[in-house]
């Protein structure tokens, strides 16, 4: 493990993080529901996306350049449809539900707090920032501590 790898992960990533709109979730959140819950499911979901964007970052640097950018490319475009045809969709759920229309249980909150984490890391610039750090220093596990470390100090900053 590279303390210099880890280290500069965490330096880069913890202040692109921190005006992101996942900690403005996480915040939102945490002053709905128990912050610790909250911070539980965040948590989760950073450390599962900085699994992803590492292993991507490995893979990455194993390819040719011109491949790399003919994916991302086709990545964006494919999100770019996605988010084009999106419908909003509502469901009818009658069950436990608490006064904003969201259930209040533990489970509940952490998945809700893990969903809107995950999905909102998805092509964000620190899950970007990650992949090159973890391509450029060829240390997966050294990025991994370092960038997971810098998104629980994010999320866990307005979860207090």
């Amino acid at each position: 493990m590279s303390v210099t790898a880890a280290g500069a992960t965490f330096l880069a990533v913890l202040p692109a993080e921190i005006p992101d709109k996942t900690i403005l979730a996480c915040l939102i959140l945490s002053s709905r529901y128990r912050p610790s819950v909250v911070f539980a499911g965040a948590a989760t979901a950073f450390l599962t996306q900085v699994i992803i964007a590492v292993a991507a970052g490995g893979a990455l640097s194993l390819l040719p350049h011109r491949i790399v950018e003919a994916c991302a490319a086709a990545a964006f475009l494919a999100g770019a449809v996605l988010l084009w045809r999106q419908k909003e969709e509502k469901g009818d759920e009658e069950e436990d539900v608490g006064r904003d229309g969201m259930r209040s249980g533990t489970w509940p909150v952490f998945g809700t707090a893990f969903a809107v984490v995950f999905l909102a890391e998805f092509g964000d610039l620190t899950q970007f920032l990650t992949i090159s750090l973890a391509a450029r220093f060829h240390d997966p596990v050294s990025v991994g501590i370092g960038a997971t470390l810098a998104l629980w100090v994010a999320a866990g900053s307005p979860s207090r």
